[in-house]
């Protein structure tokens, strides 16, 4: 298609200079079969600035060590940076204060400690916990786990086939005064849907219903208010907002934390311990267990400076314009069947496909071949994709990085794959 084929200015887009944004990440340097990278697969893993590169070497470079117990030079620089970092990301997504940042491996964690320290008090035989059909594996799995364990029971909120939610379902299921939480992602790693948060929290409260929100793909990409918002937890990943792997957040309302029982114990997270009894430290150290991940923290903390120097909201405004395109440029291809909302606005910036029936990995390869990275297969949303009636599906996913000549790359080399496969 002549379209696709045309030059599109990398430099700035609606005031967003994402050329200069390009240059901060050194793996975007690189080709691969002789030409550029394009990295589509930020659903999974985003790339990460050399501000965040040089903020780990920093650490380990000049002040490695442990923290809190030294009394000397460079632990004190740690946990300086350590505490610097909860604070930093409290204020990201406007936590009513540092205590409320509880640092884990990732959002799958966060959904655990979830589970293990509020469920398995606050679930009991009777009891139900609702989830969506679109939800990620980590977070069904530990659900189905503590339903199991507490004989309780799921309930689970259906989807439209334009992927959005059923929010009779949503209703229907909280009247009928069982329900004790509802986890829910904000996007969907799948369809890019963008979940109405604020509406569904106000529902639950209203039914005495907790509500535990996914934010694996919003925190990264859209600026994020949790008081706003009203949720009782939020669940993210620093490795998908340009942080180092390793390393996650689980936010939880104070009130709730304290009256939640430690995830882990041993050291750090304790107050006193005598032979036979304990006392534990005040969140968030009381979920803090040994030593933690103080670099992936102190990188985090520099992502998130990254972040706000970019500003969310901007990299939002970025992220819709590139979908937009996509979604349309994709569009055109024969036989290319897209999942999820076709509107931009309520959409994050992942696109979903299938090619006729090209196996989503043999397609994924055929991209490979031209230096385009996607991710191929059920995206740990199996439920999602029985819903959807597919064994897998291929899935693009930009980022503050993304640009339209990207884009221009992924829809030629799907053509090509068309012309192999005689689509």
């Amino acid at each position: 298609m002549q379209r696709h084929a045309q030059v599109y200015p990398s430099k700035k887009t609606s005031g967003y200079d994402v050329g200069r944004v390009r240059a901060d990440f050194p793996i975007l340097k690189r080709e691969i079969n002789g030409r550029p990278l394009v990295y589509l697969d930020n659903a999974a893993t985003s790339q990460k600035p050399v501000q965040v590169i040089e903020a780990l070497d920093r650490f380990y470079n000049q002040y490695n060590a442990n923290v809190y117990r030294g009394v000397y030079r460079i632990s004190e620089e740690a946990t300086v940076a350590y505490e610097d970092a909860r604070r930093k990301i409290a204020q990201l997504i406007n936590a009513k204060d540092p205590s409320e940042i509880i640092f884990v491996r990732g959002t799958t964690e966060a959904i655990n400690l979830a589970a293990h320290s509020w469920g398995r008090s606050n679930i009991g035989l009777g009891d139900s916990i609702m989830l969506t059909e679109m939800e990620h594996h980590s977070n069904i799995v530990p659900w189905q786990q503590l339903a199991r364990e507490k004989g309780a029971s799921l309930k689970y909120v259906g989807i439209t086939e334009e992927g959005q939610l059923l929010r009779q379902d949503v209703r229907q299921h909280l009247e009928e005064g069982t329900v004790k939480l509802f986890a829910v992602t904000h996007v969907s790693n799948v369809l890019g849907t963008i979940n109405p948060i604020r509406e569904l929290v106000r529902e639950a409260h209203k039914h005495g219903c907790k509500i535990l929100v996914d934010g694996a793909q919003s925190v990264p990409h859209m600026p994020i208010d949790v008081q706003d918002l009203d949720c009782d937890f939020l669940a993210f990943s620093g490795h998908k907002m340009c942080g180092p792997t390793g390393i996650g957040v689980l936010y939880g309302k104070r009130e709730l934390l304290q009256h939640m029982e430690p995830y882990q114990s041993g050291g750090e997270m304790i107050r006193e311990v005598h032979l036979y009894e304990a006392t534990f430290k005040d969140p968030p150290f009381k979920f803090e267990a040994g030593t933690t991940d103080i670099a992936g923290a102190i990188g985090l903390g520099a992502a998130v400076d990254y972040l706000s120097k970019l500003g969310l909201r901007n990299v939002r405004d970025h992220e819709r314009e590139i979908t937009k395109y996509a979604l349309e440029a994709l569009g055109e291809v024969k036989s290319l069947k897209m999942y999820g909302p076709t509107d931009p606005e309520t959409r994050g910036g992942v696109a979903s496909f299938n090619l006729a029936d090209v196996h989503a990995h043999d397609m994924a390869s055929m991209l490979d071949e031209d230096g385009v990275a996607v991710r191929s297969g059920h995206h740990c949303a199996q439920p999602l994709m029985e819903r959807l009636g597919v064994a897998a599906t291929t899935r693009a996913s930009v980022y503050l990085y993304t640009t339209k000549e990207e884009i221009d790359r992924l829809v030629a080399s799907v053509e090509r794959a068309g012309r192999v496969f005689k689509i």
